[in-house]
């Protein structure tokens, strides 16, 4: 885990050589493990294993005595040194968005005299957390250090926002897990003054009068394309590091060879991989990387380097079915001989649920947790950097929600063939009209009503856990559902009572709050996009490979923005995705694509999750048999074990709410056995993050 972590204060001296505690003694604090960038008054360090090129500062001339002016750009940023200091001298006059237009996935940090600066990305991939601290304001990547630093307990009704609507920011706001530590929404910058924070957005907000102009169709895949190209060359032009001290190999074992050996002690393969499932999105980023022109140091200019292969890694899933054609095609492109072609097979051990007593504390709560052991298994024989295919859907597709703003832009004609396919998609039983004149009306319904009436009737609706649909069956089932301001979850219907009407109270409270409203669709879409970007977050840290670096180009902040300069009418095409990167890797010299390229494969992902839950589920009910979750007043233990044993005899029950649920309860588990505190010095907090537990057995949530 790798994060940075900097305060701001009054105080002229602090942090490095006498930090200021709250008797106003002088005394030392530092992180663990840490690289100090810049010291007082405002200093800022790195923690964790960043590779040398992963941390640049660069230093703007000034007068001698003038307040230094400088810029700490901290992951994998494409911009030269001098680049760097242009955008340094145009955040010093104020704009900030030159600070996210660089290439790759990175954290700026800028000081201008006692003003500090800390930029978050689009997507939200790359938070920033703050917290007050100490007469100030101490700032980091990670929410989990500062809440060692204030010594926090635990947020239990953000807890429970998290599992009632997680795709809602109204319900959830800016706060995290833990109690007063607070979350920069994406597009945001953190701005500290001695001290003083304030956070402002440096995107432009559509205006809900009058329709943005639209991008021509050509131009914006283009634009998509040079976004995406210019994301994969940062990765490739970076420096290439071997993996660091690895164990000792045991030698020849019958069946395996040395790259086998490598992937089953944990340690990925030197050079550039990439993910290769057969689906749109990991194959876009396999061939590009494989066969970008243009790189020096390279055959006849194509490659990843001098005669080295990309290294391109596709799962078999053994014990699932359906996933035969995604392996073919996978086997299609990799017939490319610019591609090394690796197929991790496993069986009931990658399966999700997998040893989840094996996994490492991560900075919050995803449901990403109980597919770790699934994604580290594969990554394992991946390279030391990997490309994944992450984020394109959220990135690329439009939501459901998009159709009402269609509606409120009077583009009526754009909805024909998205409304057919969801007719198609029902069956040839399901009835001609009903749902075209179903998703219409919902559609119309969603563009009349304003986002204070949204909230209020989401609001209204969440407390009454028997009006929670059953299941989303069918995409018109879904599409219907995601037609609204606010929409609970799918865990929601396992909550009590006074959890749902506490996040209800949140509702209402964001209800009435002034707020820069986006049109429906738009709105819905980030904040789908930001929870699934939170949800890679600890992805990256649940299924950690030791010295392997995950890079997922979709998520940049240059390649976010690109695809929404995609007209709505283009995103709401079926097969949008896949026609927008087949019209990319055109645009890339790259047209031989194997049939069937860009069909969906969500199908294979739910039925491996009901064999996954049907295999563990003793351990799962062992893991609900005394909750914390239950403790802090949440759920009911036998509701859930309940669910648990219907849903692994095949009731219909969403599995992403069970999903939800189990990884919340171990994430919890692994912070009260937590050991040790980020912190060290004789000023370090006595004690860790919530130490000595998470709530008390008698604690109960007041609505």
């Amino acid at each position: 885990m790798r994060w940075l972590v900097g305060w701001s204060s009054i105080a002229a001296s602090f942090g490095t050589v006498g930090a200021v505690g709250s008797q106003g003694e002088g005394r030392t604090i530092q992180p663990v493990g840490s690289q100090l960038l810049w010291g007082d008054p405002d200093p800022l360090w790195a923690v964790g294993d960043w590779r040398p090129d992963e941390v640049r500062v660069v230093t703007a001339a000034t007068p001698k005595g003038a307040p230094a002016i400088r810029l700490a750009v901290l992951g994998c940023c494409g911009a030269t040194d001098e680049q760097l200091r242009i955008g340094l001298l145009a955040a010093r006059g104020g704009a900030l968005r030159h600070l996210t237009a660089w290439p790759g996935s990175y954290t700026a940090v800028v000081q201008i005299g006692r003003r500090v600066t800390v930029a978050g990305d689009l997507a939200g991939a790359r938070p920033v957390f703050h917290t007050p601290w100490a007469n100030g304001t101490a700032y980091a990547t990670a929410a989990l250090p500062l809440a060692d630093l204030i010594e926090a307990q635990l947020d239990i009704g953000h807890l429970a926002a998290l599992l009632a609507c997680p795709e809602s920011p109204e319900a959830l706001g800016d706060g995290t897990p833990y109690e007063g530590v607070k979350r920069v929404p994406p597009g945001h910058a953190l701005i500290l003054r001695e001290g003083s924070r304030e956070v402002t957005g440096y995107e432009a907000v559509a205006s809900l009068a009058v329709a943005a102009p639209q991008t021509d169709p050509v131009s914006a895949v283009e634009g998509v394309r040079d976004a995406l190209v210019e994301a994969v060359r940062a990765r490739l032009t970076a420096p290439r590091h071997a993996p660091g001290t690895l164990p000792p190999d045991p030698g020849p074992v019958p069946g395996m060879g040395p790259a086998d050996r490598r992937a089953a002690r944990g340690a990925p393969v030197p050079g550039i991989g990439a993910d290769l499932s057969g689906g749109s999105a990991s194959a876009t980023l396999a061939l590009l990387a494989a066969g970008l022109p243009g790189l020096p140091g390279t055959v006849l200019g194509h490659g990843t380097g001098a005669g080295e292969r990309l290294l391109a890694v596709t799962f078999n899933d053994l014990s699932a079915q359906g996933h035969e054609g995604e392996l073919e095609r996978a086997r299609a492109i990799a017939a490319n001989p610019r591609l090394h072609h690796v197929v991790v097979a496993a069986g009931e051990e990658a399966l999700p649920y997998a040893a989840l007593e094996s996994g490492p504390l991560t900075d919050e709560p995803a449901p990403s947790l109980v597919v770790a052991e699934r994604h580290r298994r594969r990554l394992a024989a991946g390279s030391a950097d990997h490309f994944v295919g992450h984020g394109a859907r959220q990135v690329l597709d439009a939501h459901p929600a998009r159709l009402a703003d269609l509606l409120m832009d009077r583009r009526r004609r754009h909805l024909l063939r998205p409304v057919a396919a969801l007719a198609r998609a029902e069956g040839p039983f399901a009835h001609s009209l009903s749902v075209p004149l179903s998703v219409y009306r919902a559609a119309r319904r969603l563009a009349r009503t304003s986002y204070r009436t949204g909230l209020e009737e989401a609001a209204g609706l969440l407390p009454d856990a028997n009006r929670f649909a059953p299941d989303l069956d069918t995409p018109a089932d879904a599409s219907l559902a995601a037609l609204a301001w606010s929409r609970p979850g799918p865990a929601a219907r396992w909550l009590t009572g006074e959890a749902l009407a506490e996040v209800s109270v949140r509702l209402q409270g964001a209800a009435i709050r002034p707020a820069s409203v986006q049109r429906p669709g738009e709105a819905r879409a980030r904040a789908a996009l930001a929870r699934h970007a939170a949800d890679q977050r600890i992805l990256e840290q649940a299924a950690e490979v030791r010295s392997q670096r995950l890079h997922a180009p979709f998520l940049d902040n240059q390649v976010v923005r690109a695809a929404r300069a995609l007209p709505e009418s283009l995103r709401v095409q079926p097969g949008a995705r896949a026609a927008i990167l087949r019209r990319v890797l055109a645009g890339a010299g790259i047209h031989d694509l194997p049939p069937g390229w860009g069909a969906p494969s969500q199908a294979t992902a739910n039925a491996a999750g009901r064999i996954g839950l049907r295999t563990a589920l003793p351990e799962l009910i062992a893991l609900f048999d005394a909750p914390l979750l239950a403790d802090a007043g949440l759920i009911e233990a036998r509701v859930v074990r309940k669910a648990l044993r219907a849903a692994s005899e095949g009731e219909p029950l969403p599995l992403d709410g069970l999903a939800d649920l189990a990884s919340t309860e171990l994430w919890l588990r692994r912070l009260v056995t937590r050991r040790g505190t980020c912190w060290t010095g004789t000023a370090a907090p006595r004690r860790r993050a919530v130490a000595g537990g998470v709530v008390p057995a008698h604690r109960t949530l007041q609505p």
